[in-house]
């Protein structure tokens, strides 16, 4: 297998293959640690689209209601209702704004696929749940985040991070053709060492909470 250059850190050195069970070819960088789909076997455009609009999300949906929650519960400490913000990556139905218009915050809805919309030249919170991991240049898209955001803004993440190559090997997350990035604690660690961010709070295995410095 031919490595390619890391979407994150652009290291062309130290990219491993990393074994699943799907039949799709990943590749581990050794430098940010993260894991990357080759491009040869992302989806076309079309494909990942006709693919997300199979979920079926909302507010009515009590499941999906208690996983978002799984950000917003972490997250609400660090806002407020004179703040601003934006679901980056909402989906065809967007349930995070419903939720915070119920703790008296605005928040905007985006996503490239489904809610295409003009965006703010900032943001005072920036919320990605099952985002990231769609990410086919994480770098780029973590540089237009942080540029949608002001020195103490907030920006939260949900995407599920791995732990192993072990665990990788048969992780359920390698079954949705559409993920294409897959971030590791220790590739959060150097985010933040390379975007300007501090790591605020981070759980067990999915939640990550990052502040832009205010330097």
């Amino acid at each position: 297998m031919s490595a390619q250059i890391c979407p994150l850190c652009g290291a062309s050195e130290q990219q491993q293959p990393i074994a699943a069970r799907v039949g799709r070819r990943y590749q581990c960088c050794a430098h940010c640690r993260l894991i990357s789909l080759l491009a040869t076997d992302r989806l076309t455009l079309v494909d990942e689209r006709a693919y997300y609009a199979t979920h079926e999300n909302s507010i009515h949906d009590a499941g999906y209601v208690a996983f978002l929650m799984r950000l917003l519960q972490p997250v609400l400490p660090w806002l407020s209702p004179a703040m601003h913000g934006l679901d980056f990556g909402c989906g065809p139905g967007p349930t995070m704004s419903q939720l915070l218009a119920r703790q008296g915050i605005a928040c905007d809805d985006y996503d490239p696929a489904f809610f295409p919309i003009a965006l703010q030249t900032q943001y005072d919170f920036i919320l990605a749940s099952e985002c990231f991991e769609h990410f086919h240049q994480p770098a780029i898209e973590l540089q237009r985040l942080c540029n949608l955001l002001p020195a103490g803004g907030i920006l939260g993440i949900m995407t599920d991070r791995w732990q192993t190559p072990e665990q990788f090997y048969d992780w359920h997350y390698t079954r949705d053709p559409t993920h294409c990035s897959f971030f590791h604690l220790d590739t959060f660690q150097w985010i933040c060492e390379h975007f300007g961010l501090t790591l605020l709070f981070h759980d067990e295995r999915r939640v990550v909470i990052l502040q832009k410095h205010s330097d």
